[in-house]
Protein backbone atom coordinates (compact mmCIF):
# COMPACT_ATOMS: atom_id res chain seq x y z
CA UNK A 1 0.00 0.00 0.00
CA UNK A 2 1.10 3.51 -1.24
CA UNK A 3 0.32 5.66 2.00
CA UNK A 4 1.04 8.34 -0.43
CA UNK A 5 -1.13 8.07 -3.37
CA UNK A 6 -5.18 8.76 -3.92
CA UNK A 7 -4.87 11.56 -1.10
CA UNK A 8 -8.02 14.21 -1.00
CA UNK A 9 -7.53 17.83 0.03
CA UNK A 10 -8.28 18.29 3.54
CA UNK A 11 -9.88 21.17 5.33
CA UNK A 12 -10.64 21.60 9.15
CA UNK A 13 -10.56 24.77 11.51
CA UNK A 14 -7.23 25.49 12.98
CA UNK A 15 -7.63 27.76 15.69
CA UNK A 16 -9.71 27.19 18.44
CA UNK A 17 -13.04 28.00 18.55
CA UNK A 18 -14.85 30.87 20.83
CA UNK A 19 -14.83 34.88 21.33
CA UNK A 20 -11.14 35.05 19.72
CA UNK A 21 -10.76 38.01 17.06
CA UNK A 22 -9.59 35.93 14.20
CA UNK A 23 -9.98 32.13 13.23
CA UNK A 24 -8.28 30.05 10.39
CA UNK A 25 -9.53 27.19 8.33
CA UNK A 26 -6.79 25.45 6.46
CA UNK A 27 -6.88 23.32 3.29
CA UNK A 28 -3.96 21.22 2.06
CA UNK A 29 -4.15 18.94 -0.89
CA UNK A 30 -4.11 19.93 -4.81
CA UNK A 31 -7.66 21.50 -4.44
CA UNK A 32 -6.73 23.47 -1.98
CA UNK A 33 -6.19 26.75 -4.67
CA UNK A 34 -9.47 25.76 -6.33
CA UNK A 35 -11.36 25.82 -3.78
CA UNK A 36 -10.58 29.43 -2.51
CA UNK A 37 -10.66 30.84 -6.26
CA UNK A 38 -14.81 29.29 -6.30
CA UNK A 39 -15.46 30.53 -2.68
CA UNK A 40 -13.59 34.08 -3.09
CA UNK A 41 -14.44 34.80 -6.84
CA UNK A 42 -10.92 35.55 -7.07
CA UNK A 43 -8.22 33.99 -9.75
CA UNK A 44 -4.72 35.06 -8.51
CA UNK A 45 -3.19 34.17 -5.36
CA UNK A 46 0.50 35.52 -5.23
CA UNK A 47 2.52 32.49 -3.37
CA UNK A 48 3.26 33.28 0.36
CA UNK A 49 1.62 36.81 0.29
CA UNK A 50 -1.55 37.53 2.49
CA UNK A 51 -4.81 38.45 0.49
CA UNK A 52 -7.12 40.38 1.44
CA UNK A 53 -10.76 39.81 -0.35
CA UNK A 54 -14.34 38.55 0.19
CA UNK A 55 -15.99 35.34 0.58
CA UNK A 56 -18.56 34.27 -0.48
CA UNK A 57 -21.33 31.42 -0.25
CA UNK A 58 -22.26 29.04 -3.18
CA UNK A 59 -25.46 31.28 -3.64
CA UNK A 60 -23.16 34.23 -4.27
CA UNK A 61 -24.04 35.66 -1.06
CA UNK A 62 -21.35 37.54 0.89
CA UNK A 63 -19.98 35.92 3.97
CA UNK A 64 -16.99 37.52 5.70
CA UNK A 65 -13.96 40.15 4.74
CA UNK A 66 -11.13 37.18 4.79
CA UNK A 67 -7.31 37.21 3.98
CA UNK A 68 -6.34 34.07 2.30
CA UNK A 69 -2.59 32.69 2.30
CA UNK A 70 -1.50 30.69 -0.21
CA UNK A 71 1.74 28.14 -0.02
CA UNK A 72 2.34 26.57 -3.02
CA UNK A 73 4.05 22.92 -3.15
CA UNK A 74 6.62 21.94 -2.13
CA UNK A 75 7.28 25.45 -0.23
CA UNK A 76 4.06 24.76 2.39
CA UNK A 77 3.96 22.57 5.98
CA UNK A 78 2.56 19.65 4.08
CA UNK A 79 4.67 20.19 0.64
CA UNK A 80 1.44 20.39 -0.61
CA UNK A 81 -0.75 23.21 -1.94
CA UNK A 82 -1.42 24.88 1.36
CA UNK A 83 -4.36 27.74 1.52
CA UNK A 84 -5.40 29.66 5.04
CA UNK A 85 -8.46 31.47 5.50
CA UNK A 86 -8.35 33.80 8.47
CA UNK A 87 -11.71 35.11 9.05
CA UNK A 88 -13.32 37.01 11.95
CA UNK A 89 -13.30 34.84 15.09
CA UNK A 90 -16.22 33.24 16.89
CA UNK A 91 -18.49 29.76 16.41
CA UNK A 92 -20.52 30.46 13.22
CA UNK A 93 -18.27 32.24 10.42
CA UNK A 94 -15.44 29.58 10.44
CA UNK A 95 -17.95 26.85 10.62
CA UNK A 96 -19.87 27.57 7.57
CA UNK A 97 -16.33 28.33 5.94
CA UNK A 98 -15.40 24.82 6.79
CA UNK A 99 -18.96 23.58 5.41
CA UNK A 100 -18.34 25.20 2.02
CA UNK A 101 -15.08 24.08 0.95
CA UNK A 102 -16.26 20.39 1.98
CA UNK A 103 -19.63 21.24 -0.26
CA UNK A 104 -16.73 22.05 -2.39
CA UNK A 105 -14.91 19.07 -2.86
CA UNK A 106 -12.84 19.22 0.46
CA UNK A 107 -12.85 16.44 3.01
CA UNK A 108 -12.86 16.91 7.00
CA UNK A 109 -9.13 16.38 8.10
CA UNK A 110 -8.39 13.77 11.03
CA UNK A 111 -6.74 14.39 14.21
CA UNK A 112 -3.07 15.33 13.19
CA UNK A 113 -3.94 14.72 9.44
CA UNK A 114 -1.84 18.23 8.28
CA UNK A 115 1.20 16.64 10.49
CA UNK A 116 1.08 13.44 9.22
CA UNK A 117 1.06 14.23 5.21
CA UNK A 118 3.70 16.82 6.11
CA UNK A 119 5.63 13.29 7.24
CA UNK A 120 4.81 11.21 4.53
CA UNK A 121 5.93 13.84 1.83
CA UNK A 122 9.18 14.03 3.70
CA UNK A 123 9.42 17.68 5.00
CA UNK A 124 9.50 16.38 8.61
CA UNK A 125 10.75 13.01 10.42
CA UNK A 126 8.24 11.18 13.49
CA UNK A 127 10.42 13.05 16.40
CA UNK A 128 9.88 16.75 14.46
CA UNK A 129 6.02 15.47 14.08
CA UNK A 130 5.59 14.77 17.58
CA UNK A 131 7.17 17.71 18.92
CA UNK A 132 4.52 19.85 16.89
CA UNK A 133 1.99 18.28 19.28
CA UNK A 134 4.13 18.15 22.56
CA UNK A 135 4.69 22.30 21.21
CA UNK A 136 1.01 22.52 21.26
CA UNK A 137 0.32 21.16 24.88
CA UNK A 138 3.83 22.30 26.21
CA UNK A 139 3.80 22.71 30.34
CA UNK A 140 6.45 25.12 30.80
CA UNK A 141 9.16 26.79 29.19
CA UNK A 142 11.84 24.45 29.83
CA UNK A 143 9.45 22.19 27.34
CA UNK A 144 8.62 24.37 25.03
CA UNK A 145 12.80 25.41 24.39
CA UNK A 146 13.69 21.55 24.41
CA UNK A 147 10.46 21.22 21.88
CA UNK A 148 12.13 23.65 19.90
CA UNK A 149 15.30 22.12 19.10
CA UNK A 150 13.71 18.65 18.27
CA UNK A 151 11.32 20.65 15.83
CA UNK A 152 14.82 21.88 14.70
CA UNK A 153 16.20 18.37 13.80
CA UNK A 154 18.73 17.91 16.76
CA UNK A 155 17.15 14.31 17.67
CA UNK A 156 16.80 13.74 14.20
CA UNK A 157 20.99 14.26 13.66
CA UNK A 158 21.67 12.49 16.51
CA UNK A 159 19.77 9.42 15.67
CA UNK A 160 21.21 9.61 11.82
CA UNK A 161 24.97 9.67 13.65
CA UNK A 162 23.58 6.55 15.82
CA UNK A 163 22.57 4.26 12.81
CA UNK A 164 25.73 5.37 10.64
CA UNK A 165 27.96 4.16 13.80
CA UNK A 166 26.05 1.23 13.66
CA UNK A 167 26.17 0.81 10.08
CA UNK A 168 29.90 0.67 10.08
CA UNK A 169 29.71 -1.41 12.85
CA UNK A 170 27.82 -3.94 10.86
CA UNK A 171 30.01 -3.63 7.94
CA UNK A 172 32.82 -4.33 10.30
CA UNK A 173 31.22 -7.71 11.47
CA UNK A 174 30.15 -9.02 7.68
CA UNK A 175 33.50 -8.52 6.10
CA UNK A 176 34.61 -10.59 9.18
CA UNK A 177 32.06 -13.10 8.75
CA UNK A 178 32.61 -13.38 5.21
CA UNK A 179 36.11 -13.27 5.70
CA UNK A 180 36.65 -15.86 8.64
CA UNK A 181 39.45 -17.92 7.13
CA UNK A 182 41.44 -14.60 6.52
CA UNK A 183 43.80 -12.64 8.38
CA UNK A 184 41.99 -10.35 10.20
CA UNK A 185 43.43 -7.23 12.45
CA UNK A 186 43.84 -8.72 15.77
CA UNK A 187 42.66 -5.49 17.48
CA UNK A 188 39.02 -5.34 15.26
CA UNK A 189 36.88 -7.11 17.94
CA UNK A 190 38.37 -4.63 20.78
CA UNK A 191 37.45 -1.65 18.21
CA UNK A 192 34.08 -2.98 17.28
CA UNK A 193 33.74 -3.20 21.35
CA UNK A 194 34.52 0.41 21.91
CA UNK A 195 32.12 1.92 19.71
CA UNK A 196 29.72 0.12 20.80
CA UNK A 197 30.34 1.32 24.39
CA UNK A 198 30.79 4.66 23.48
CA UNK A 199 27.20 4.77 22.02
CA UNK A 200 25.78 2.71 24.53
CA UNK A 201 27.35 5.07 27.25
CA UNK A 202 25.62 8.09 25.78
CA UNK A 203 22.46 6.53 24.93
CA UNK A 204 22.40 6.13 28.95
CA UNK A 205 22.83 9.30 29.52
CA UNK A 206 20.36 10.78 27.53
CA UNK A 207 18.13 8.06 29.04
CA UNK A 208 18.54 9.08 32.14
CA UNK A 209 18.50 12.69 31.73
CA UNK A 210 15.42 12.58 30.21
CA UNK A 211 13.53 9.97 32.74
CA UNK A 212 14.65 12.86 35.44
CA UNK A 213 13.55 15.84 33.19
CA UNK A 214 10.18 14.16 31.77
CA UNK A 215 8.35 16.52 34.43
CA UNK A 216 8.89 19.82 31.83
CA UNK A 217 7.05 17.72 29.33
CA UNK A 218 4.35 16.29 31.33
CA UNK A 219 4.48 18.56 34.45
CA UNK A 220 6.22 17.50 37.64
CA UNK A 221 4.33 15.45 40.62
CA UNK A 222 5.44 16.45 44.56
CA UNK A 223 4.23 13.90 46.65
CA UNK A 224 4.21 15.00 50.68
CA UNK A 225 4.64 12.00 53.24
CA UNK A 226 5.14 11.48 56.27
CA UNK A 227 3.50 9.56 59.56
CA UNK A 228 0.15 10.76 60.83
CA UNK A 229 0.53 14.57 62.78
CA UNK A 230 3.67 15.48 61.30
CA UNK A 231 1.75 18.56 59.70
CA UNK A 232 1.63 17.45 55.83
CA UNK A 233 -1.36 19.17 55.78
CA UNK A 234 0.02 22.34 57.02
CA UNK A 235 2.49 22.36 54.33
CA UNK A 236 -0.03 21.84 51.51
CA UNK A 237 -1.92 24.53 52.62
CA UNK A 238 1.07 26.14 53.00
CA UNK A 239 2.64 26.25 49.52
CA UNK A 240 -0.89 26.42 47.92
CA UNK A 241 -0.93 30.17 50.34
CA UNK A 242 -5.05 28.78 51.25
CA UNK A 243 -6.56 26.21 53.22
CA UNK A 244 -7.20 23.08 51.23
CA UNK A 245 -6.99 20.34 53.41
CA UNK A 246 -8.17 19.93 57.09
CA UNK A 247 -6.04 20.34 59.76
CA UNK A 248 -6.20 18.70 62.91
CA UNK A 249 -4.49 17.55 65.81
CA UNK A 250 -6.15 14.07 65.41
CA UNK A 251 -3.98 11.66 63.69
CA UNK A 252 -4.95 10.10 60.40
CA UNK A 253 -7.27 13.02 59.18
CA UNK A 254 -6.11 12.45 55.73
CA UNK A 255 -7.44 9.48 54.46
CA UNK A 256 -6.92 9.96 51.07
CA UNK A 257 -4.63 11.58 48.61
CA UNK A 258 -5.46 15.48 48.01
CA UNK A 259 -4.05 16.83 44.61
CA UNK A 260 -3.55 20.72 43.42
CA UNK A 261 -1.76 21.97 40.84
CA UNK A 262 0.89 25.13 41.48
CA UNK A 263 2.61 26.58 38.95
CA UNK A 264 6.43 27.44 40.15
CA UNK A 265 8.47 29.70 37.81
CA UNK A 266 6.46 28.46 35.01
CA UNK A 267 6.43 25.03 35.85
CA UNK A 268 3.44 22.96 36.61
CA UNK A 269 4.05 21.26 39.65
CA UNK A 270 1.19 18.57 40.79
CA UNK A 271 1.33 18.72 44.90
CA UNK A 272 0.16 15.22 46.17
CA UNK A 273 -1.09 15.44 50.46
CA UNK A 274 -1.03 11.64 50.81
CA UNK A 275 -2.79 9.59 54.01
CA UNK A 276 -0.24 9.90 57.20
CA UNK A 277 1.81 6.28 56.86
CA UNK A 278 1.46 3.94 59.65
CA UNK A 279 -0.49 0.49 60.59
CA UNK A 280 -3.85 1.00 59.44
CA UNK A 281 -6.85 1.31 62.44
CA UNK A 282 -9.37 0.56 59.48
CA UNK A 283 -9.31 -0.58 55.95
CA UNK A 284 -10.49 2.83 54.69
CA UNK A 285 -7.06 3.98 56.23
CA UNK A 286 -5.43 1.16 55.07
CA UNK A 287 -6.27 2.07 51.12
CA UNK A 288 -4.93 5.67 51.94
CA UNK A 289 -1.93 4.47 53.25
CA UNK A 290 -1.27 2.04 50.07
CA UNK A 291 -1.56 5.23 47.70
CA UNK A 292 0.84 7.08 49.52
CA UNK A 293 3.46 4.49 48.78
CA UNK A 294 2.32 4.26 45.78
CA UNK A 295 3.13 8.36 45.50
CA UNK A 296 6.78 7.99 46.91
CA UNK A 297 7.27 5.45 43.37
CA UNK A 298 5.18 7.88 40.82
CA UNK A 299 6.63 11.65 41.78
CA UNK A 300 9.19 13.36 40.42
CA UNK A 301 9.77 15.23 44.40
CA UNK A 302 9.06 13.93 47.72
CA UNK A 303 9.00 16.07 50.61
CA UNK A 304 9.25 13.26 53.85
CA UNK A 305 8.09 15.13 56.42
CA UNK A 306 9.12 14.58 60.48
CA UNK A 307 8.33 16.06 63.83
CA UNK A 308 11.11 18.08 64.45
CA UNK A 309 9.55 18.33 68.22
CA UNK A 310 10.14 14.66 69.11
CA UNK A 311 12.05 11.73 68.57
CA UNK A 312 12.37 9.69 65.51
CA UNK A 313 10.41 6.33 65.98
CA UNK A 314 9.53 3.14 64.09
CA UNK A 315 6.61 4.96 61.99
CA UNK A 316 9.43 7.58 60.76
CA UNK A 317 12.03 5.02 60.39
CA UNK A 318 9.83 2.46 58.22
CA UNK A 319 9.32 5.97 55.80
CA UNK A 320 12.97 6.74 55.62
CA UNK A 321 13.10 2.81 54.57
CA UNK A 322 10.55 3.43 51.66
CA UNK A 323 12.40 6.41 50.25
CA UNK A 324 15.78 3.97 49.75
CA UNK A 325 16.73 3.45 46.55
CA UNK A 326 14.42 5.60 44.55
CA UNK A 327 15.81 6.86 41.51
CA UNK A 328 15.26 9.73 39.14
CA UNK A 329 13.47 11.99 42.24
CA UNK A 330 14.69 14.60 44.43
CA UNK A 331 14.18 13.74 48.05
CA UNK A 332 14.53 16.10 50.79
CA UNK A 333 13.76 15.80 54.32
CA UNK A 334 11.68 18.62 56.01
CA UNK A 335 12.00 18.59 59.90
CA UNK A 336 8.56 20.47 60.46
CA UNK A 337 7.35 22.37 64.00
CA UNK A 338 10.93 24.24 63.96
CA UNK A 339 8.82 26.79 66.21
CA UNK A 340 8.72 24.07 68.82
CA UNK A 341 11.34 22.63 71.49
CA UNK A 342 13.80 20.56 68.86
CA UNK A 343 14.11 16.95 69.97
CA UNK A 344 15.05 15.16 66.29
CA UNK A 345 18.87 14.93 65.21
CA UNK A 346 19.96 15.79 61.80
CA UNK A 347 22.94 13.68 61.75
CA UNK A 348 20.18 10.87 61.57
CA UNK A 349 19.43 12.06 57.84
CA UNK A 350 22.73 11.24 56.41
CA UNK A 351 22.66 11.32 52.31
CA UNK A 352 19.45 13.59 52.63
CA UNK A 353 19.12 17.30 51.60
CA UNK A 354 17.48 18.75 55.11
CA UNK A 355 14.86 21.79 56.16
CA UNK A 356 13.80 23.03 59.37
CA UNK A 357 10.58 25.14 58.80
CA UNK A 358 7.14 25.81 60.76
CA UNK A 359 4.35 25.16 57.93
CA UNK A 360 2.31 26.55 59.93
CA UNK A 361 3.85 29.64 60.03
CA UNK A 362 4.27 29.36 56.20
CA UNK A 363 8.30 29.99 57.09
CA UNK A 364 8.91 28.14 53.63
CA UNK A 365 10.82 30.54 51.72
CA UNK A 366 14.06 28.66 51.63
CA UNK A 367 12.03 25.02 50.86
CA UNK A 368 10.08 26.27 47.46
CA UNK A 369 13.75 28.05 46.45
CA UNK A 370 15.15 24.66 46.12
CA UNK A 371 11.85 23.23 44.90
CA UNK A 372 12.01 25.76 41.96
CA UNK A 373 15.95 25.69 41.52
CA UNK A 374 14.81 21.91 40.58
CA UNK A 375 12.38 22.40 38.57
CA UNK A 376 14.00 25.00 36.60
CA UNK A 377 17.08 23.11 36.27
CA UNK A 378 19.13 24.82 33.17
CA UNK A 379 19.76 23.19 29.97
CA UNK A 380 22.48 20.86 30.68
CA UNK A 381 23.20 20.97 26.47
CA UNK A 382 21.83 16.67 26.86
CA UNK A 383 19.35 15.45 24.33
CA UNK A 384 15.70 15.24 25.72
CA UNK A 385 13.53 12.51 24.82
CA UNK A 386 9.92 13.57 24.90
CA UNK A 387 7.73 10.86 24.67
CA UNK A 388 6.90 7.44 25.90
CA UNK A 389 7.95 6.06 22.21
CA UNK A 390 11.73 7.97 21.91
CA UNK A 391 12.07 6.04 25.48
CA UNK A 392 10.86 3.05 24.52
CA UNK A 393 13.23 3.11 21.30
CA UNK A 394 16.38 3.87 23.38
CA UNK A 395 15.87 1.36 25.60
CA UNK A 396 15.16 -1.27 23.03
CA UNK A 397 18.39 0.34 21.62
CA UNK A 398 20.34 -0.49 24.66
CA UNK A 399 19.06 -4.04 25.02
CA UNK A 400 20.38 -4.67 21.60
CA UNK A 401 23.43 -3.54 22.39
CA UNK A 402 23.96 -4.80 25.45
CA UNK A 403 23.03 -8.69 24.02
CA UNK A 404 25.59 -7.73 20.79
CA UNK A 405 28.29 -7.13 23.29
CA UNK A 406 27.91 -10.56 24.54
CA UNK A 407 27.57 -12.19 21.22
CA UNK A 408 30.72 -10.54 20.34
CA UNK A 409 32.23 -11.51 23.27
CA UNK A 410 31.98 -15.51 22.41
CA UNK A 411 32.61 -14.63 18.82
CA UNK A 412 29.19 -15.50 17.70
CA UNK A 413 29.52 -12.96 14.23
CA UNK A 414 26.16 -13.93 12.99
CA UNK A 415 24.03 -13.18 16.12
CA UNK A 416 26.14 -10.25 16.75
CA UNK A 417 25.32 -8.77 13.33
CA UNK A 418 21.87 -9.62 13.92
CA UNK A 419 21.79 -7.64 17.24
CA UNK A 420 23.61 -5.02 15.19
CA UNK A 421 20.66 -4.76 12.82
CA UNK A 422 17.86 -4.52 15.41
CA UNK A 423 19.81 -1.67 17.48
CA UNK A 424 19.43 0.15 14.03
CA UNK A 425 15.74 -0.64 13.78
CA UNK A 426 14.96 0.76 17.44
CA UNK A 427 17.08 3.78 16.93
CA UNK A 428 15.64 4.25 13.54
CA UNK A 429 11.98 4.15 14.73
CA UNK A 430 12.50 7.32 16.69
CA UNK A 431 12.71 9.20 13.12
CA UNK A 432 11.16 6.17 10.76
CA UNK A 433 9.00 3.96 12.06
CA UNK A 434 7.73 1.33 10.21
CA UNK A 435 5.33 2.94 7.62
CA UNK A 436 1.56 0.94 8.32
CA UNK A 437 -1.51 3.14 7.85
CA UNK A 438 -2.77 1.55 11.23
CA UNK A 439 0.59 2.64 12.94
CA UNK A 440 0.66 6.16 11.88
CA UNK A 441 -2.85 6.85 12.52
CA UNK A 442 -2.63 5.77 15.54
CA UNK A 443 0.28 7.93 16.19
CA UNK A 444 -1.24 11.22 14.95
CA UNK A 445 -4.36 10.55 16.08
CA UNK A 446 -3.02 11.83 19.25
CA UNK A 447 -3.12 15.04 17.56
CA UNK A 448 -5.67 18.36 17.94
CA UNK A 449 -7.82 18.83 14.99
CA UNK A 450 -6.34 21.20 12.40
CA UNK A 451 -2.83 20.22 13.38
Amino acid sequence: MNLKENKPTISAISTSLGSAAIAVVRLSGAMALEIVQTLTNKKEFTPRVATLCNIYDLNGELLDEVIVLYFQAPLSYTREDVCEIQCHGGTIIAQRILELTLECGAVLAQNGEFTKRAFLNGRIDLSQAQAVAKMIEAKSIQAQKALAKQLKGELSVFVQNARENLYEVLAYSEVMIDYSDEDLPQDLILKLSEKIDILAGHLEKILTHSLARNGIFEGFSLCIVGKPNVGKSSLLNALLLYDRAIVSNIAGTTRDTIEELLNIRGVQVRIIDTAGIREGQDEIEKIGIAKSKECIQKSDIVLALFDSSDFLDDEDREILELLNNQKNKKIMIVLNKSDLSQRIQEDEFVGYDVFKLSAKNREIDVLLQVIGDFVEQSDSGEILLSNVHQIESVKNTLASLKQAKVELNQGVLELFSYNIKDAIESIGSITQPYESAELLDKMFGEFCLGK
